[in-house]
């Protein structure tokens, strides 16, 4: 078993058979499964690799941005008030490992 933290969480990938689980330790105790029975026949160093880029994809670090929805306009009078335009949001990445604030200086 090899584990990682990635985002302030921990991750491990594990032998399942031929393939390999990735797990994400959560404060209960009880692991929640990020996926199974994946990278069949891969070695333990090239698992870790790809376990580590699949956590990066499905837990991104970064922060939403969203942006206002100018063709849909809330009017009050002559004002016009732009909302959030929910279903095109942004997202930005940065190539830190972490959203937290360091726990020591």
């Amino acid at each position: 078993m090899n584990s990682f933290w990635y985002n302030d969480m921990e991750f491990s990938v594990q032998p399942s058979g031929k393939a390999w689980d990735v797990l994400r330790h959560q404060a209960g105790g009880n692991p929640a499964v990020v996926g199974a029975a994946l990278f069949p026949g891969t070695s333990a160093a090239d698992a870790d690799k790809l376990a580590r880029a699949l956590v990066k994809s499905v837990y991104p670090v970064g922060v939403r941005v969203v942006g206002p929805d100018v063709a849909h306009p809330n009017k009050i009078g002559d004002l016009k008030i732009v909302g959030p335009d929910v279903t095109h949001p942004n997202f930005i990445y940065w190539d830190k490992d972490s959203a937290s604030f360091p726990k020591s200086l």
